[in-house]
């Protein structure tokens, strides 16, 4: 007698489980259903049916995510990132707050259906076409928003939107490098350098762009004054990226930023000792000198500026353009017929011979002794721009451009048949 009533008793428990777990699948079925409706509700512009019919899936495959039977099935899972997400994005759209708040606001509600998707991918083949086209689906949406914040300059809002394409595509363990850089850049401009930063060191994990990434995310670190974090991670760089421009240059511009330009020069001269017949390395050097020149010299015109700090300026500029000009020769010794480093140093060189000419021209008229040093300075210098440029167009005799400067260079410097030559030269092509 007593077998008999367990025996009843686990009947009674087999069907009550039995039960419940039909219930729930029920509900999933249910939900599948009124989704269906809604989006046939969708396409004939019934947006009422819709509405009620979508509100109604919800229901269902809230219960079904939240009994235990059904919360890890994949269907349910993917039900609910697909529901949750279309009732947001209908909402938003339509701005009809009795939906959004149907899924806790717009955020809470892409949450809950980021957080379905993921948990539900990986759980089997069954319904993961049906999880990705979910995904795509909000992937465009996204991208849309995102495109239409970023052209109106609202980066704030653009920068949310292309962090949740983003955030779609890991659903299906897929990286989107195009949105979060996007991302990355929205929030630069929105000045919210430190997620910036975030998302750049990702994508330079992740090998996107090389290494502008971390140079984007360095130069984001030290607008908010983490000058140690910009260091390290440029740090780390260049342990497999000794000589790559982009990262020397930011060790320049870090190390001035703090104050140590002593620490810029030694980071360019450590990279020097460890590699000094690298004809690159010292093409870039002079590269990046030219850059920092130019800076300086530009900076003179700074509104407020006293005579002694103009003439700081100046001579901060002359130096590095000094620098540049042995860089770059020595990569020429190290190479005759390096033509990128012939075609720089003539550039250079008729750059700062152009920015002398300038300073000559705002010199003291009464001043004759220092504008005529200026002039034969320009002179001087415009006549060493002579020999890398005529190299370099000996290997190129069609580049029109260094034809004009070459024909320029040598009227200024009364050469009238030579300057003759090369614009004949220059006007034939």
């Amino acid at each position: 007698m007593n077998k008999l009533v367990k025996n009843i008793g686990l009947v009674g428990g087999l069907f009550i489980l039995s039960t419940s777990t039909f219930g729930q699948k029920k509900n999933i079925t249910s939900a599948a259903v009124e989704n269906q409706r809604a989006g046939r509700a969708m396409a004939t512009g019934d947006m009422e049916t819709a509405k009620n019919s979508y509100l109604s899936a919800l229901g269902f495959i809230d219960l079904a995510i939240a009994h235990e039977d059904t919360k890890n099935n994949q269907k349910a899972l993917w039900l609910k990132g697909e529901i949750y997400s279309t009732i947001v994005v209908l909402g938003e759209q339509t701005k009809d707050q009795e939906m959004l708040d149907a899924v806790n606001g717009s955020e809470a509600g892409i949450l809950e259906a980021l957080e379905a998707l993921k948990k539900g991918y990986p759980k089997g083949k069954k319904f993961q076409e049906d999880i990705e086209n979910t995904v795509n689906r909000n992937r465009a949406v996204m991208s849309t928003m995102a495109g239409m914040f970023y052209t109106n300059k609202e980066y704030v809002e653009a920068a949310k939107f292309y962090s949740t394409q983003a955030a779609f595509s890991e659903c299906i363990e897929e990286m989107d490098t195009n949105a979060i850089f996007n991302a990355a850049l929205s929030y630069d401009l929105s000045e919210q350098y430190e997620s910036a930063a975030v998302l750049y060191v990702k994508l330079a994990d992740a090998g996107y762009k090389g290494t502008k990434c971390i140079v984007y995310a360095s130069s984001a670190y030290r607008k908010i004054d983490q000058i140690d974090k910009a260091k390290a991670i440029v740090a780390k760089a260049r342990e497999t990226n000794p000589t790559d421009k982009d990262l020397l240059l930011e060790v320049v511009n870090t190390s001035i930023e703090a104050g140590d330009a002593a620490g810029a020069e030694k980071a360019l001269s450590d990279a020097i000792a460890l590699d000094p017949n690298n004809k690159q390395l010292h093409y870039t050097i002079g590269t990046i000198m030219i850059d920092l020149g130019s800076k300086a010299y530009k900076s003179q015109s700074d509104e407020g500026l006293s005579a002694e700090e103009i003439a700081r300026h100046k001579a901060t500029g002359d130096s590095y353009y000094a620098k540049a000009e042995e860089s770059l020769q020595k990569a020429l010794e190290i190479d005759p017929n390096y033509v990128d480093a012939q075609y720089q140093l003539g550039a250079h060189l008729v750059e700062w011979a152009g920015a002398i000419n300038t300073e000559a021209s705002k010199t003291d008229p009464d001043d004759r002794t220092t504008y005529e040093a200026l002039k034969a300075k320009s002179k001087e210098t415009y006549q060493r721009a002579l020999t890398p440029l005529e190299k370099y167009i000996s290997n190129f005799p069609e580049d029109k451009s260094v034809l004009t400067i070459l024909f320029q260079i040598e009227r200024s410097l009364g050469n009238s048949e030579k300057a003759l030559e090369y614009k004949k030269r220059a006007d034939a092509l």
